[in-house]
């Protein structure tokens, strides 16, 4: 998609929704892949009523959800400009512009989703969160997005043979492409919006993805084979237009900033009550969720994926403080 083309279609959905923002002096545009109802979508909701309530109604947010401004890359550039105002996106896709990112998207950084939770809620992640102001970028929170599986058309994943030359969509990211190199298996970076015909046409034999993505994208329909290795748990970044941030009063900024914060736990909430629905629906399908596998070999494999993007100072003291943290 053109800039032009994703600055026409932001202007197109902000007028449509124009009339029921009206009644606010400040409209926030907030973009989201995800469809309606999904916990990121609700999560924002529930930040706009908060922000909306202690502006006295003058600031209000839209939710633009199921990607109406374009996938996660669009999004990024349209806020850094300030054609729309905030947006939800995936760590991945901030790898090559922002080094920090990069840590919380290394394989098996996170011994589980309750110590990535510490570890982003504490001071490692408001370091990670003040990295993105110097890319006009305000980041405001993190969202819980689980944990990433594999899931392909093809058979059960229960080793690195079962995955040797396996054609598998990963998200746009210099460090998920190696990692599947390193699995042995052929990385193929797509938009998300892509991923399911392509799985049906044979493009690509499978993906990775947390469960309520790979219920709520319908994935578990061409790819029934979900192998639980938990290889990614990368939190998700709610951001804003430092530009839009910047218009704001230093009190209304200080109102967004906690409202962003407060929305988290009702986010996580949401996901863990999601996370068990989809994994029922998929199994009532037909899917199958294989939970017999060794993990060993697959974090063995890292060793080149860690020494290749670890480089710096910054990254490998990060790395430390998230492997100290209990």
């Amino acid at each position: 998609m053109t800039y032009m083309k994703t600055l026409s279609a932001a202007l197109m959905a902000s007028a449509a929704m124009a009339t029921a923002a009206a009644a606010c002096e400040v409209t926030l545009r907030s973009a989201d892949t995800h469809p309606d109802g999904y916990p990121t979508i609700e999560a924002v909701k529930y930040m706009g009523e908060l922000i909306q309530e202690r502006t006295d109604g003058r600031i209000c947010i839209e939710v633009f959800h199921s990607a109406q401004l374009g996938e996660e890359r669009d999004t990024i550039e349209q806020t850094r400009f300030g054609v729309i105002d905030m947006t939800r996106v995936s760590m991945g896709p901030f790898n090559n512009l922002i080094e920090e990112t990069k840590v919380v998207s290394l394989p098996y950084i996170f011994r589980s989703v309750a110590h990535m939770n510490t570890v982003m809620d504490g001071p490692i992640g408001e370091q990670i969160l003040a990295a993105f102001e110097p890319h006009d970028l305000i980041g405001l929170a993190y969202y819980d997005a689980g944990a990433r599986s594999f899931y392909n058309s093809q058979r059960p994943i229960t080793s690195l043979a079962d995955l040797k030359d396996m054609k598998v969509r990963v998200m746009q990211s210099d460090i998920f492409v190696d990692m599947m190199d390193a699995l042995g298996a052929s990385a193929t970076p797509l938009p998300y919006g892509e991923v399911y015909s392509s799985i049906q046409t044979g493009v690509i034999d499978g993906a990775e993805n947390n469960p309520p993505s790979f219920e709520s994208s319908g994935h578990f329909e061409v790819a029934k084979y979900y192998t639980l290795d938990e290889h990614l748990i990368v939190p998700e970044a709610l951001v804003m237009s430092k530009t839009s941030f910047d218009k704001l009063s230093a009190e209304d900024q200080e109102i967004v900033r906690q409202a962003a914060k407060e929305s988290v736990p009702h986010m996580r909430a949401l996901w863990a009550e999601r996370e068990k629905a989809s994994t029922e629906k998929v199994l009532a399908a037909g899917a199958e969720i294989i939970t017999d596998i060794d993990k060993t070999p697959f974090i063995e494999a890292m060793v080149p994926v860690y020494e290749k993007h670890v480089t710096t100072d910054v990254l490998r003291d990060l790395v430390e403080r998230i492997q100290a943290t209990e």
